[in-house]
């Protein structure tokens, strides 16, 4: 909030100057500039030591010395503008940033706090999960995400898609390990803790984020990297015009010309310009730096689950024994299957209803552990639910998930369901590659066998299957150490979640709602569509070669009005005149539509 104040103070000092200055009350003019002056002067000092800290050259550092100089010999109305200008700058960036939350809230929101401890009489109480000890039951209950590593006292369904990247269900059969993390997608089920809370696998991966985004390393902003060759060329002139001429006023003027405002404003207004670009093509760019490096992306680390794929199941295949028609059998199974909450039996009622077949009330619904559903629809018992091996001979379906249909226990239909991959997936690789992109690998938790067919599909000849967490994060590193561009890493998981906070610009798809990738992300595709991802890269190319053309021009500029200074065509609150129609000219050269943008906005 400080920076925009300052702005407020800073335009109010040089306005309440000028209008004093024109009543001829200049003692007063002087304080009204001064008071923007001190300002400048504080400021300017604080984000120098800053950037001094950070062992970087900022612009900052001319913009002090020109207040310092401007102050010295009594130039207050240049010495205001630069002030006014200076914070300008910085609000801008500031605004480019935005303000994102921090991103272990997500994850430690979706943690549990408290665990059904069952008792030796089968006495259910909550208590904190601190207080459970290894070796406990603890019931969870559909729907909850399980709070202890433990084994499963009875056959159970389970969503481990934002922990592992499986993006269907998976059935633990009795005395299986499970993690803590994923998500109950069956009934009610009671566990055996293995750890306690502060050892889990969430926990550790909780740890692992908070880790991962303290070492993430920043990107150099764009304008210090033009201000540490600016500076010693602007003091030297400076200088050297002092040594000549022996004027001080004259090399104070040299001073306030190399201000630079072209890249303390142009920059930050180009870059905010892609940002508010970017965000009306659904890609939300949280900070101003990320614009940067994804402009300079080189390789690029794809997950498969909700980000290649849709990221759940959907059938793919049906198929029905003689005697019943399609319509009968889906009918039957989606009407028992409205009374669930499994992600499965919502694929099979969409279905159905977009079939347009008419749902009846089930009625002695049941929910088998480790299997599905019965009930009674229309007089008939149904069950849906896992098959029972061997396959009927006529099933012939090959799915990496299999749903079978009974009426009055005689299998009717078996259903094949699939995370297919998204229509636009496939261009997105070959778009990304166009881009200047060198490489893109597939990193996943799903089976090789399912990794490896969605690689082939596509293309990519570097992939990586039953990634945990932190193999995902060794990828990435030693990515980070061979490549000298940007590494991008695109998720949409808990699992992801490391990776995210670790890469050059890790980028989220946010659609699906999943905070903590969300959160622990640079950039939220908030659209569900992996498209924006070429989107956000050949926006931010526009915008950085604008921010870039934007502070060549700005800086010639500077440099012609430094030299007419120099040899004493301009004083201090004429190079500052001088300096605000060179800012115009740069900021407007920022903000000019790209030929390339307006091809960009006619793509789907």
């Amino acid at each position: 909030m400080s920076r925009y104040w300052f702005v407020l103070v800073s335009l109010l000092s040089v306005l309440v100057g000028l209008f004093l200055g024109l009543q001829d009350l200049l003692l007063a003019a002087k304080f009204a500039w001064g008071g923007g002056a001190a300002l400048g002067l504080f400021f300017s000092s604080r984000w120098l030591i800053r950037s001094l800290q950070n062992k970087e050259l900022g612009s900052d550092v001319l913009a002090l010395l020109s207040i310092l100089a401007t102050v010295l010999t009594d130039e207050w109305l240049a010495a205001s503008i630069i002030a006014l200008m200076l914070s300008t700058g910085q609000a801008l960036e500031k605004w480019a940033e935005g303000q994102s939350s921090k991103h272990l809230d997500a994850l430690l929101a979706r943690a549990p706090q408290t665990a059904h401890l069952l008792d030796k009489d089968g006495q259910i109480s909550d208590v904190d999960i601190k207080a459970v000890a290894v070796g406990s039951r603890v019931l969870v209950r559909s729907g909850e995400v399980v709070p202890f590593d433990g084994l499963v006292e009875e056959a159970a369904l389970f969503d481990e898609s934002a922990l592992t990247g499986e993006s269907l269900p998976v059935w633990r059969e009795k005395d299986s390990k499970v993690d803590s993390g994923v998500l109950n997608a069956g009934a009610a089920v009671i566990i055996v803790t293995t750890t306690s809370s502060e050892d889990s696998t969430y926990a550790n991966l909780i740890r692992l984020v908070a880790n991962a985004k303290s070492q993430a390393s920043k990107g150099v902003r764009l304008a210090n990297v033009w201000a540490a060759r600016f500076v010693p060329i602007a003091i030297g002139l400076a200088l050297l015009t002092f040594l000549i001429s022996g004027d001080i006023k004259q090399a104070v003027a040299v001073i306030v010309a190399a201000t630079p405002c072209p890249l303390i404003l142009a920059v930050p207004v180009a870059l905010v310009s892609g940002i508010s670009r970017a965000a009306q093509r659904g890609v939300i760019i949280k900070v101003g730096e990320a614009i940067e490096r994804l402009a300079q992306a080189e390789v690029v680390l794809l997950d498969k689950t909700g980000t290649l794929t849709e990221g759940g199941p959907q059938i793919s295949k049906m198929v029905f024994a003689n005697k019943y028609s399609q319509e009968e059998v889906m009918q039957l199974a989606a009407s028992l299957d409205q009374h669930s909450s499994n992600i499965v039996g919502k694929a099979i009622v969409a279905k159905a209803r977009s079939m347009n077949l008419k749902l009846d009330l089930a009625t002695e619904v049941k929910e088998i552990h480790g299997h599905g559903l019965t009930g009674v629809v229309l007089g008939k018992q149904i069950s849906v639910g896992q098959p029972k091996l061997p396959l009927p001979s006529w099933a012939g379906v090959n799915n990496a998930l299999l749903v079978e249909i009974a009426i009055n226990g005689e299998v009717a239909g078996i259903i094949g369901l699939d995370d297919p991959l998204r229509a636009e997936s496939l261009d997105t690789v070959k778009l990304l590659k166009e881009l200047g992109v060198n490489r893109v690998l597939l990193v996943s938790g799903d089976r090789r066998a399912t990794v490896e067919s969605i690689a082939n599909e596509l293309g990519i000849t570097e992939f990586f299957a039953e990634c945990t967490p932190t193999q995902k994060l060794a990828i990435l590193e030693t990515e980070l150490k061979a490549t000298k561009g940007s590494i991008l890493v695109v998720g949409d998981g808990i699992n992801d979640a490391p990776a995210l906070a670790t890469a050059d610009v890790g980028i989220a798809m946010g659609a699906r709602g999943n905070t903590a990738a969300s959160e622990a992300a640079k950039v939220v595709i908030v659209e569900d569509s992996i498209r924006r991802l070429v989107d956000a890269i050949s926006i931010s190319k526009v915008a950085r070669a604008r921010a870039l053309q934007a502070s060549i021009v700005g800086m010639g500029l500077a440099l012609v009005t430094m030299l007419f200074a120099s040899f004493g065509y301009l004083n201090a609150n004429g190079s500052a005149l001088v300096q605000e129609l060179i800012d115009a000219t740069a900021i407007i050269w920022a903000l000019l539509p790209s030929r390339k943008f307006s091809r960009l906005k006619q793509q789907p």
